[in-house]
C-alpha cells in the first residue's frame, strides 16, 4: 500500500507539472509565429550598441534592400519591451524601404544586467517598463535617432513610430525633436498640451474602435492641437482593440484586428513615402 500511495502521490505531481506548463505555454509562445517571420526575412538585421554618457542601449536596426539612401524610422516598442513582436515590426518597416531601428529600453535594466528578454515574465517587463523615467526615455531615443541619421545610408529624413505605452512616447518626442519629419501614434496618449506648441513635425494617429481608455482622449487631444495649429490626423478603426498591430498579426487575429492591422500599415507606409 505504501509503495501505491507513493505511486499515485508521484503521478499527481507530475500532472501538477503538466498542467503549470500547459499554463505557461501560451505566455512563452505567444510571440513564436512573430519570431519565425523575422527568421525568414531576407534583410540584414543586427544588434547595435549605442553609448552615449555612461550609458549604453542595445538597438536592433534592419536594413532596407534599396539602392538610394533612405529615411530612418525610430520604432518605440510597447509597454512589453522589445519583444519578437517588436523587432519584427522593425523588419516589416524595412521591407518597405526604410532604416528601422528599434532601441530596447530596457537595456541594462534586466535582473542580469541584459534588457527585455531577460526579465522572467511578462508582469515584470511591464512593471519595469511603467517606471522609467520620462526624460532617460527621451535621452535614449536621442542618441538612437542621432545614430542611425548618422549611418551612411541615410538620407537625413527621420519619422518616429510607437505602439501602445511606446505611441505615447512617439506623440511626446514630436514636442521634443526639432528635426524630426513625421511622427506615427499608434493608440497612444497625447502629451501635454503646453508642450505642444514645441512641435514642428505632423502627428498622424491610429487609434482602435473599442479602446475607450484611449478613445476617450481623442476629443481633447484633437481640440488642443487645433488651438496649438498643429497637424494632427487621427483615424479609428471600428471593432478593433488595443494593440491591434500586435494582435492583428497573431494566428488567432479577430477579423476587425487583422483587418485595421492591415489599413492601419498601408495607411502608415504610405504617409512615410509622402514624407
Amino acid at each position: 500500500m505504501k509503495t501505491c500511495h507513493s505511486f499515485s502521490a508521484l503521478r499527481v505531481f507530475l500532472l501538477s507539472l503538466t498542467v503549470i506548463a500547459m499554463a505557461a505555454a501560451p505566455a512563452l509562445q505567444a510571440q513564436d509565429w512573430a519570431k519565425a517571420r523575422l527568421d525568414k526575412s531576407p534583410r540584414h538585421g543586427e544588434w547595435v550598441s549605442i553609448k552615449h554618457g555612461d550609458r549604453t542601449v542595445q538597438a536592433y536596426v534592419v536594413y532596407p534592400e534599396v539602392k538610394a539612401k533612405a529615411p530612418v524610422v525610430l520604432v518605440i516598442h510597447e509597454i512589453f519591451g522589445l519583444s519578437d513582436w517588436a523587432r519584427e515590426l522593425t523588419d516589416e518597416l524595412a521591407a518597405a524601404g526604410y532604416i528601422a531601428i528599434a532601441p530596447d529600453l530596457l537595456s541594462g535594466m534586466g535582473p542580469k544586467g541584459g534588457g527585455s528578454s531577460d526579465f522572467p515574465d511578462q508582469d515584470a517587463t511591464v512593471k519595469a517598463v511603467s517606471t522609467l523615467n520620462a526624460d532617460a526615455v527621451t535621452s535614449d531615443l536621442d542618441a538612437t535617432a542621432d545614430y542611425a541619421k548618422k549611418l551612411p545610408a541615410s538620407n537625413g529624413k527621420l519619422a518616429v513610430v510607437g505602439f501602445c505605452w511606446g505611441g505615447g512616447k512617439s506623440f511626446a518626442f514630436a514636442t521634443h525633436r526639432k528635426d524630426l519629419n513625421a511622427a506615427f501614434v499608434f493608440y497612444g496618449p497625447g502629451p501635454d498640451t503646453k508642450e505642444m506648441a514645441n512641435m514642428t513635425a505632423p502627428v498622424y494617429a491610429f487609434y482602435a474602435g473599442n479602446d475607450s481608455r484611449i478613445g476617450a482622449t481623442i476629443p481633447a487631444t484633437t481640440d488642443a492641437m487645433k488651438a496649438a495649429g498643429k497637424k494632427y490626423e487621427p483615424v479609428s478603426y471600428d471593432g478593433a482593440g488595443h494593440g491591434f498591430m500586435r494582435a492583428g498579426e497573431a494566428p488567432d487575429a479577430s477579423p476587425e484586428n487583422k483587418k485595421a492591422r492591415e489599413e492601419g500599415f498601408a495607411r502608415l507606409t504610405a504617409l512615410l513615402k509622402g514624407m
